[in-house]
């Protein structure tokens, strides 16, 4: 991820690779192709194109079940966990 995002590593779980958890709201559009999200509880929810997400300060993690690559956009808004 840093060669491609320098510094994105940074803000990953060393012990649970992908994980990661923002103080921010993300609002999320899968715009083309499939991703999977994995909550912190294990639950994994698959999404496709023109699925939208919603999150606030949760601790997750992204996968592409596939092997084409996924297309995304997201709005992040600053926050604060209480």
């Amino acid at each position: 991820m840093s060669d491609k995002v320098p510094g994105m590593g940074d803000h990953f779980e060393r012990g649970a690779p992908g994980m990661h958890t923002s103080d921010t709201i993300d609002y999320g559009v899968v715009v083309r192709g499939e991703m999977t999200l994995e909550l912190d509880d294990g639950q994994k929810i698959h999404l496709r194109q023109g699925d939208t997400i919603v999150q606030n300060g949760t601790r997750l993690r992204w996968r592409n079940p596939l092997s084409e690559p996924c297309l995304m956009a997201f709005v992040s808004i600053g926050g604060k966990r209480g």
